[in-house]
């Protein structure tokens, strides 16, 4: 062999190793997927992150997820695409530029939309790739050249098309509806960007007279200020204590106008007084009950949260000053009857963060019956998509069921504006309410529209709001892949495989990806919808930017590397769609679960350099398979338990059990391989003997396969490790086909009998520390069983017991022989293990060090006991108080339990 052998340097050093793959990966495009080559097909395109954000532990954990599927795939034989791409996020984009420009003394409307566009595009040019970059530091395996972003040509032309078509067909359509408006981003948001939080607030309750002095009625609201746009009062028809009043009317306080009082069953007789104040423009309820009752529709809110013309004497006043003012105002005037204290769900926005308000509105709606409907046909009949855990289909089918007409304009600049041109010719140059418009593709095509239908000289202008961004990614599965138009891509990788997805975003996204998919392709996207659960912090709480209680990957992946933190993340998974936890100190920013991670990883590392070193310069190509007819016993078993771990880590993987096959692996490979197996054959290896050969070839053969089985997990370590050891320079681990299962090497009889092998080597061991016997001292050993098979699995090994548990003398026995010497002696199982102690330690010595240790523990018992028998310390000390002195008290008692057995044993 060559006289320069490759080796491994003597420490790990993850971010050189890391940056070194990543880069070569990119440079070599290992991940980049051809979609002319036939065969199975496994894709997943990635949940696009917002191009404004930067890398959380979610993203992180789901990534780590997502990529131990595709490298396994990739490695399985699969013609595998992994599509990376980011969403153009308009409210937090919008959100960011407004801040800029509000520092500058201006706003989007100072500067206007052509100019805010401008900033836009290069605020994405110059800060959109953090998150991507961040991305492929995790060794996220994706094709970089197909990455895609929302308002990319390709993806833009998509929208439009879907956009077009759903409107030819009667399924979008524009309307003046109550929408859930958010007043800090000044738009609409859907009922699922709405988050209900409970709220500690006040029940106001307010005399309203009837008209013809008879008396009054009393409301009670959580919305005082909205009063000024009632134009009714409803009762329950069935409730008793009102049917005399229906049909009456009652002067509105403040504002003075007469409004009816109605019978309407969607009135809770349990709510308040059972009598409610009705104002169809700002709230859901009262908007259905407006529509029965033809009541009239009185805004009284602008789009920024003040209160406008219709509110009087409050006009100009912001919501929640106003609410202050008229509950003043009807006090002063002697309608206000009480106040409660009252805790009630407020509707946030999760765009904005702020409350609400439910605001009539002219938008665009898309109808979601005939969509949803198509995709439970698809759920009912095909069970399609797939979820894991199962439980998530029925969350999924109920959310398909309840889903209302999707409101999708918002009143922003950033993102897809709405191909439909108004024809102001027709409305004196201005966009109202009732402006015709003209759905088309292209301004070109809706001028040709409009002037066969309005004449030559009409004047459009395209409507200036944009479409929901969920509308964008509801087509991402397919629009990546080059839909609308029948690319090789769209025909090779979908309907695509495997959906990774929190279950937090079900609705918001899944379901209008299986809605848009079942209409426009007639196929649901994906075939699995692979649900992860949170991840949780050091405390177990949900982590939020409210709580402040985020962990940064970043700063776990400078500390300990890439690989540590990836398998740290999918180890802890419990099962499919469990919440994981990790620890964290904040003051340090260290991990004990992530540090175990990187210990695991140097414990590879160093293993792999003591192979190499034993290797000679041989590759696992140049010695070639173990020879069979030459195995040892303990050869025989590594590779039973290495395919045991293939069959296992294949068959987790398949089934989503990713955390089952990471620790499997673990277990693996520190126990078997690095603490037993590499222990067994080190007197092989330092002998010049026949079956050193078969040694090495064993070592070589596994290691590359465990290093092809933990690679999707751990990805940069495996990739170093694997171009030493094979002395590769064209060839990545990436690529190399995962391993499979040789059933015929499988032996479960075996591996029990290394089972009881192990624990019998562990005892010995175990009974040399207890009579302090040193290291470089060998023994002689009795092991005596009355079971005949134990007596013959003990024979089989007693090489192997010699040798690791520094035996000099070893006998196997059916019967013991009356000790006259003193022993130290231990139990496995039904076998005991004997140690005669005369001649290798000073007896004396050992009973006096023992004695003087028994009576320390022996004192602490007593001071313990002490206190747990006062009273006063009992009842008066905290529970978790007494209850660690019980711990601490016995546990002390077990181990001076313990030292009693060692001296008993010892006389």
């Amino acid at each position: 062999m060559t006289a320069n052998i490759p080796e491994l340097p003597p420490q790990y050093d993850p971010k050189t190793t890391e940056t070194k793959w990543q880069t070569a990966w990119e440079t070599h495009q290992v991940f980049k997927a051809d979609n002319s080559h036939n065969g199975k097909t496994f894709c997943i395109v990635i949940p696009p992150p917002n191009v404004t954000g930067s890398l959380h532990m979610g993203h992180a954990f789901e990534d780590c997820l997502m990529d131990v599927l595709v490298r396994y795939h990739r490695m399985d034989g699969y013609n595998t695409l992994c599509l990376p791409g980011t969403d153009h996020a308009s409210i937090a984009v919008h959100t960011i530029l407004d801040r800029q420009l509000k520092a500058e003394g201006k706003t989007r409307y100072d500067i206007g939309r052509e100019k805010f566009l401008e900033k836009a595009w290069q605020w994405k040019e110059e800060s959109g790739g953090t998150i991507v970059n961040q991305l492929k530091r995790m060794g996220l395996s994706a094709d970089w050249s197909r990455e895609r972003f929302t308002l990319d040509e390709g993806l833009s032309k998509a929208v439009r098309t879907a956009f077009v078509k759903l409107y030819e067909a009667g399924l979008i359509y524009r309307g003046n509806y109550l929408v859930n408006w958010c007043p800090a981003s000044l738009s609409a948001v859907s009922d699922l960007e709405v988050e209900s939080k409970e709220v500690d607030g006040h029940l106001w309750h307010f005399r309203y007279p009837l008209t013809d002095g008879s008396g009054s009625v009393e409301v009670a609201t959580t919305r005082p200020e909205t009063m000024l746009g009632d134009t009714g009062v409803a009762v329950n028809p069935n409730d008793k204590r009102y049917q005399k009043l229906i049909g009456k009317t009652v002067t509105l306080p403040i504002v003075g106008r007469e409004i009816p009082i109605f019978g309407d069953e969607l009135v809770d007789p349990e709510f308040g007084t059972g009598c409610v104040k009705v104002t169809p423009a700002h709230d859901p309820n009262d908007f259905e009950m407006g529509n029965r009752h033809n009541l009239p529709f009185i805004n009284i809110m602008n789009k920024d949260g003040t209160l406008n013309g219709n509110a009087g004497i409050f006009a100009g006043q912001d919501r929640y000053i106003a609410r202050t003012n008229v509950v003043k105002k009807l006090e002063e005037d002697g309608y206000l009857i009480k106040v409660e204290e009252y805790r009630h769900a407020v509707p946030y926005s999760d765009r904005g963060k702020v409350p609400v308000e439910p605001l009539l509105s002219t938008q665009w709606f898309v109808k979601i019956d005939p969509l949803s409907q198509k995709a439970l046909k698809f759920l009912d009949e095909q069970n399609s998509p797939r979820f894991v855990p199962e439980r998530w289909t029925k969350v999924y089918r109920d959310w398909l069921i309840k889903l209302k007409d999707w409101c999708i304009s918002r009143q922003l600049w950033w993102g897809h504006q709405i191909p439909a041109w108004y024809v102001i010719s027709e409305t004196n140059n201005t966009i109202t309410d009732h402006t015709p418009f003209i759905v088309a593709d292209n301004e070109t095509e809706a001028l040709e529209k409009a002037q066969q239908k309005y004449g030559k000289n009409v004047k459009l202008e395209q409507d200036p709001d944009v479409l929901d961004t969920w509308f964008s990614s509801g087509l991402w599965p397919f629009s990546t892949l080059g839909w609308p138009e029948n690319t090789e891509d769209f025909k090779t990788y979908y309907p695509t495989s495997t959906l990774v997805t929190g279950f937090d975003i079900i609705f918001f996204w899944v379901a209008r990806m299986t809605m848009m998919a079942g209409y426009f392709t007639d196929q649901m996207p994906f075939q699995d919808v692979y649900i992860h659960g949170l991840v949780r912090d050091e405390n177990g709480k949900k982590m939020s930017k409210s709580a402040n209680n985020g962990i940064d990957p970043l700063i776990l992946v400078s500390k300990y590397g890439t690989d540590a933190l990836r398998y740290t993340l999918i180890k802890e998974v419990a099962g499919a769609g469990q919440d994981i936890s990790l620890q964290y100190d904040r003051q340090t920013d260290e991990s004990e679960s992530v540090e175990a991670s990187r210990n695991f990883a140097n414990k590879l590392w160093n293993a792999a350099r003591f192979v190499m070193m034993n290797l000679k310069g041989e590759t696992p190509q140049t010695l070639g398979t173990p020879d069979l007819e030459q195995l040892e016993l303990c050869d025989r078993w590594l590779l039973s338990r290495y395919y045991q771990v293939v069959k296992q880590t294949r068959q987790d993987i398949e089934t989503y059990g990713l955390g089952e096959a990471a620790k499997g692996l673990y277990e693996f490979i520190w126990g078997d391989f690095c603490d037993w197996y590499i222990e067994l054959v080190k007197s092989r290896l330092w002998q010049d003997i026949p079956s050193r050969k078969v040694a090495q070839q064993t070592l070589a053969y596994v290691l590359d396969g465990t290093l092809k089985l933990l690679h999707p997990f751990m990805p940069h370590i495996t990739e170093e490790i694997w171009q030493t050891l094979t002395q590769t320079t064209d060839k990545f681990i990436a690529l190399q086909c995962y391993p499979v299962v040789d059933e015929t090497l499988i032996n479960p009889e075996l591996e029990v009998s290394f089972s009881q092998l192990f624990e019998t080597i562990r005892t010995v061991r175990n009974l040399r520390a207890e009579a302090d016997i040193k290291p470089g001292v060998k023994v002689s050993v009795i092991l005596q069983s009355e079971n005949e098979q134990e007596r013959l699995i003990l024979e089989s090994g007693q090489d192997y017991i010699k040798d690791l548990g520094k035996v000099e003398k070893l006998t196997i026995t059916s019967q013991l022989e009356k000790e006259t010497e003193q022993v130290i002696a231990g139990v496995v199982g039904t076998i005991q293990a004997l140690i005669p102690l005369s001649g290798v330690v000073d007896i004396a010595s050992l009973q006096a060090k023992l004695e003087k240790k028994l009576s320390k523990i022996e004192a602490e018992v007593k001071a313990l006991s002490g206190r747990l028998n006062n009273p006063g310390f009992v009842n008066k000390a905290p529970q978790e108080v007494v209850q660690s002195v019980r711990d601490t008290l016995a546990e002390a008692q077990k181990q001076a339990e313990i030292l009693r057995e060692r001296l008993q044993r010892l006389k």
